[in-house]
């Protein structure tokens, strides 16, 4: 078993809670794990992105090779097609639908939706309309994860145990959004793909 994924958003949309969700999941599952983060300037609204790669066996480097990755995970529509390029021809694109714009000249988002649209494999979800009806605005991230949840190999409970166990600190009411955050994700895709 192996799965290379590409995590892609903007500062402060979460993808280091997604790639520790997903890390924790694959440990728990006795499972080999690199990643390697880039940070933009997420402080003022900067792409961040992490390399995160699982497999049953030895992983040799942290980077994913051009054109390999198995998934792509997006917060953010532009960012996600930023990424493409890492994708393999079968792999499948999670991306949220609800844009972040903070440059002047943010691409047309019926065009970013066009080429979005235009791939073989693909979610594209409004994460933030989803978090904010079950109450949990702020677990758009979570949502995105649990859309992409059917294309990981990992065992469903095992990303529950996962969020369980990060957000043990913040309460069982922050547990108990983002379980449901990450239910809604996968509920969707099961549901539409």
């Amino acid at each position: 078993m192996k799965i290379d994924i590409i995590l892609a958003g903007v500062g402060g949309q979460g993808i280091l809670s997604i790639a520790a969700t997903i890390g924790y999941a694959a440990i728990e599952m006795g499972l080999f794990l690199k990643q390697s983060e880039v940070h933009g300037m997420s402080q003022r609204g900067g792409d961040v992105q992490s390399h995160l790669r699982l497999s049953d066996k030895e992983i040799a480097s942290d980077l994913i090779p051009f054109g390999k990755a198995d998934l792509i995970i997006s917060v953010e529509p532009m960012e996600s097609l930023r990424y493409l390029p890492m994708l393999s021809k079968d792999g499948w694109l999670i991306t949220n639908t609800t844009p972040f714009i903070n440059i002047n000249n943010y691409p047309d988002v019926d065009i970013l939706m066009s080429k979005i649209s235009s791939l073989k494999q693909f979610v594209a979800l409004d994460a933030d309309s989803m978090a904010k009806d079950l109450g949990a605005a702020r677990s758009a991230n979570m949502v995105i994860l649990g859309a992409a949840t059917p294309h990981i190999k990992i065992g469903y409970e095992k990303f529950e145990n996962a969020i369980r166990n990060i957000f043990k600190n913040k309460g069982e009411e922050v547990i108990a959004v983002n379980l449901a955050a990450l239910k809604a994700g996968k509920d969707y895709t099961e549901q539409n793909s």
